[in-house]
């Protein structure tokens, strides 16, 4: 009998205790919910959760920093100096396509001359956009390539053409349509290779633009006197043809986008079209802010030749200003992009005002420099400060979206640019029709930098703002969660169910 009761109290125990453990199992299920993508990403390296999005998309995909890439940054230095020294030295082509294609009867000559190298430099931006998809879709090698050969077709074709009129389609539009293809990829292939030195890489492949900016317009000079406009647009194509031929060495080294159910390798849609940017207050006040700055940006490399020529005649040595502005974009590049480093967040920006500040002055002393040696000291500082305005593009993106929305960023950025920096010479170009000088177009043209500046002013305040408030929409969420496991509540999800207890 006392065996049985025993034997009876050790079954009930037993039955009791295994019906607790089955509660407490389901309780511990309950409260552990699987981890999110965020926190799997903080406690990846101590509980083997899966890599981030971006390392498991590239299949934990590393950058050699060095080998090939080294080849392929030489190749995207030759696009950056070959598609920018080109359209920074339109002031040497200007005076010669007036002198080619004017008229003296002409009184909108200026104005009608200056859409040429205002709308190429414009559709180059325009672009952007469009090029960041086709590069997601076709690859940058594809894309380059094809865009080096389009943009040597409408540079052979400008020159043939025998009037004014043709060269808005085939240097405005097909040439630049074609530099644009080419430049883009030539900034994406370098994340292939490069991570570490990726800063590095960048600063040394855009001083290619200040290179050639600094010894095309002494280039082109010698080409105009001795063999001629058209002749000199031929030399040209032999840029663009080598163009081509190095954009072959961009091979990719990520991995390719996998195909989707219906076979396809075309992205979704909500990648190729991120509306996730224009959600930052911060970003749609920079996105707005930069263009409105730009009005009077390519003012100076279109219109500043001819101001010297007829301010201090045809023999002054006018090319030097242009010269001027190369070296010092190029030293500002490399000073400011490692200033940019030491300045914290979205304070950065504030290097960007000072430029736009700085620019917006110049452009304005320009009509006021009476010798020769004011004009070289203005472009001096001109060329500085445009240099600050280029290097830090890209990290005050990152700040703003975030490193996985900031290539769309920047291409919408580079899109919305296209309009002042396309409208701008010509304005600038009617007014000296019109008055005589380009006095006053100098005098306007820096004053869009003054007022944009002033509108980047505003970012790091919103910015300030967005973390505050997000600070504090967390703190009070740690704190209802705090009362309630005090009070003894738990959310719903955490409470074993009865039917799990049974």
């Amino acid at each position: 009998m006392t065996e049985d009761k025993d034997g009876g109290a050790d079954h009930h125990g037993a039955a009791t205790q295994d019906s607790a453990e089955p509660a407490e199992e389901a309780a511990k299920k309950a409260e552990e919910k699987p981890l999110t993508a965020e926190q799997q990403q903080e406690d990846g390296d101590d509980k083997g959760a899966p890599l981030p999005a971006d390392e498991a998309q590239d299949g934990g995909f590393e950058p050699p920093e060095g080998g090939w890439g080294w080849v392929v940054m030489l190749a995207a230095m030759w696009c950056n100096g070959s598609v920018f020294g080109i359209q920074n030295a339109f002031g040497i082509l200007f005076v010669s396509l007036l002198e080619e294609f004017g008229s003296p009867d002409d009184e909108d000559l200026k104005f009608k001359t200056s859409w040429v190298g205002s709308l190429s430099m414009g559709m180059i931006f325009f672009c952007s956009p469009i090029v960041s998809i086709f590069t997601d879709l076709l690859g940058c090698r594809i894309t380059a390539v094809g865009g080096a050969a389009v943009g040597l077709v409408g540079l052979l074709a400008s020159s043939f053409v025998k009037s004014l009129g043709p060269l808005y389609f085939t240097y405005g539009i097909v040439f630049a349509c074609g530099c644009s293809f080419a430049y883009q990829p030539s900034l994406v292939i370098l994340g292939h290779y490069f991570k570490k030195r990726l800063g590095l890489v960048n600063g040394i492949v855009t001083a290619g633009s200040s290179v050639f900016t600094i010894t095309l317009p002494f280039l082109l000079s010698i080409l105009l006197k001795r063999v001629g406009l058209q002749n000199t647009l031929r030399v040209l194509c032999i840029f663009m043809f080598i163009l081509m031929l190095v954009s072959f060495t961009y091979k990719p080294l990520l991995p390719q986008p996998k195909q989707t159910k219906s076979g396809s390798r075309c992205p979704p849609m909500n990648k190729i079209f991120n509306v996730n940017i224009w959600k930052s207050l911060g970003y749609r006040i920079w996105a707005f802010g930069i263009p409105a700055a730009l009005y009077g940006y390519f003012v100076p490399y279109v219109h500043l030749m001819k101001h010297v020529e007829e301010k201090f005649g045809k023999d002054a040595n006018k090319e030097v200003l242009l010269m001027c502005i190369g070296i010092t974009s190029g030293i500002g590049r490399l000073i400011f992009g490692r200033v940019a480093d030491y300045v914290p967040g979205v304070n950065k920006v504030y290097l960007q005002v000072s430029s736009f500040l700085v620019i917006g002055l110049m452009s304005m002393m320009i009509p006021l420099c009476d010798i020769f040696g004011g004009l070289i000291a203005v472009c001096l500082l001109m060329g500085l400060f445009d240099g600050c305005f280029i290097c830090i593009m890209a990290p005050i993106a990152f700040e703003l979206v975030g490193s996985q929305n900031v290539s769309q960023a920047i291409g919408f950025l580079l899109g919305m640019m296209s309009v002042p920096m396309t409208v701008g010479p010509p304005i600038a170009g009617f007014l000296r029709d019109r008055l005589g000088s380009y006095d006053v177009a100098f005098y306007l043209a820096g004053i869009p930098p003054l007022i944009g500046g002033a509108m980047l002013c505003l970012i790091p305040w919103v910015e300030r703002k967005r973390k505050l408030q997000q600070q504090e929409a967390a703190e009070e969420i740690a704190q209802k969660m705090l009362e309630n496991k005090t009070n003894g509540v738990f959310p719903p999800e955490s409470v074993p169910s009865a039917e799990s207890v049974i």
